[in-house]
């Protein structure tokens, strides 16, 4: 695609996009600096875009990552740390040390779980759960897309089953 169709093309969904951002922030003024911010990083990133890929999934795709990289830069920012540290009670286990020692468990079972799936599923869940995308998962273990999305299905619902009989 040239860079005049690509742009023709952007043009075209600009209403489709500003609808899809008014749905994720629900505010007239977030939803237009998302659709400029969303516009912006196409543009700067067309030469990113492959073809045979359905180009409004693409856009509306980054729009939605942007939008979700800033709420977890805005949640980051509001973390308020408690700065009162009660010395005489620091070997009391509390409800919430508790609670944190449930998730460590859990996380511990989930990692244990991971482990035990076959190479094949294991490597490509584990890239996706570390960030990468399945188009970058299949150019770096160099199997078709749609081989990465069901081994990640499959290596999901292994996964449920050995939850489930727990």
């Amino acid at each position: 695609m040239n860079a005049l169709q690509f742009q023709k093309n952007l043009l075209s969904i600009q209403e489709n996009m500003m609808n899809f951002a008014l749905s994720l922030t629900s505010n007239q003024y977030d939803a237009e600096d998302l659709l400029q911010e969303t516009t912006l990083k196409v543009l700067d990133n067309k030469d990113k875009f492959v073809d045979n890929i359905n180009f409004k999934g693409w856009v509306l795709t980054v729009m939605r990552n942007i939008f979700i990289n800033n709420y977890h830069k805005i949640v980051r920012t509001q973390i308020m740390i408690d700065q009162r540290l009660d010395i005489y009670h620091l070997n009391v286990i509390d409800e919430s040390d508790a609670d944190k020692m449930d998730y460590i468990f859990q996380l511990q079972a989930l990692t244990d779980a991971i482990d035990k799936l076959s190479d094949e599923l294991k490597y490509p869940l584990s890239m996706y759960l570390s960030g990468y995308k399945y188009t970058e998962i299949a150019q770096k273990l160099n199997v078709p897309l749609g081989t990465v999305k069901s081994r990640i299905f499959f290596a999901r619902r292994e996964l449920q089953k050995a939850f489930k009989d727990a």
